[in-house]
């Protein structure tokens, strides 16, 4: 099912022996467009903390409670490497996680991309012996930056530049729960057509700015004007999505 990035914020995150924080963010990977991390704010049980949890580790989530369960103990989770989310998240802290955790490295896995549920035999199996691994990750790339690790919360409000000038910002992201694949960008054109918001998938993404927060798509303003709504309150069908891609012309994601 397609549902609103932003809708999960604020999510409650439980353990095998109870509750530790909520979503405050996700990470996902500028390359590929799937979620890579959850960020939690573990609140009153550990103050001022702030984890990434890999996506890995979540079990299937109870949509009417706002819980995302994770195959993990508090324990594990107090004894998680520290990070400084205020500054970009280092290869280095990854290799401790996946140690941590015992979940396998992102770029590890073949198209870097993974799939949901994954059991924790899948994640042992995927992570193979590690170690050897590990320390080669560590002494070639040290605190090299994860360049294409992002902020859901930081893209969130970029400008989005159309052929012919600028058309809104961004305002939410669409992800698809199965695999965790970002299928789109929400924006809202209110300064131009007030009211409106639009659908924009990763693929007619033509550049991303990063430096000046644009996002820029190669589609003219007219097309988008006259784009099929996006209405935040109705759920995405393939209904929808036929009309979206056949306006536009475009190859469809699912075939």
């Amino acid at each position: 099912m397609l549902r609103s990035i932003k809708e999960l914020l604020n999510y409650t995150i439980r353990a095998k022996d109870g509750d530790f924080g909520r979503v405050s963010d996700f990470y996902f990977d500028d390359d590929m467009w799937t979620v890579r991390y959850l960020v939690v704010d573990t609140g009153t049980w550990l103050p001022g903390r702030q984890l990434l949890i890999s996506r890995l580790v979540l079990r299937q989530p109870d949509w009417e409670a706002h819980v995302f369960p994770v195959d993990l103990t508090k324990e594990q989770v107090e004894s998680s490497p520290d990070i400084d989310l205020a500054k970009p998240v280092s290869r280095q802290h990854e290799v401790a996680l996946s140690a941590h955790y015992r979940w396998p490295l992102h770029w590890s896995v073949p198209g870097g991309v993974y799939y949901l549920p994954a059991s924790p035999t899948l994640i042992a199996e995927a992570v193979g012996s590690g170690e050897e691994e590990t320390d080669e990750v560590s002494t070639t790339e040290g605190n090299q930056d994860d360049p294409h690790l992002r902020s859901i919360n930081e893209v969130s409000g970029y400008h989005i530049e159309a052929q012919d000038g600028e058309i809104g910002h961004v305002e939410d992201f669409i992800v698809d729960d199965e695999v965790w694949t970002i299928r789109y960008m929400v924006v809202d054109t209110r300064n131009l057509w007030p009211g409106k918001k639009v659908l924009v998938a990763p693929p007619w993404i033509e550049e991303i700015n990063w430096n000046l927060g644009q996002v820029q798509v190669d589609l003219p303003r007219e097309n988008i004007k006259n784009s099929p709504e996006f209405d935040p309150s109705a759920p995405i069908n393939r209904a929808f999505e036929l009309r979206l891609y056949d306006y536009y012309g475009r190859p469809k994601y699912w075939l």
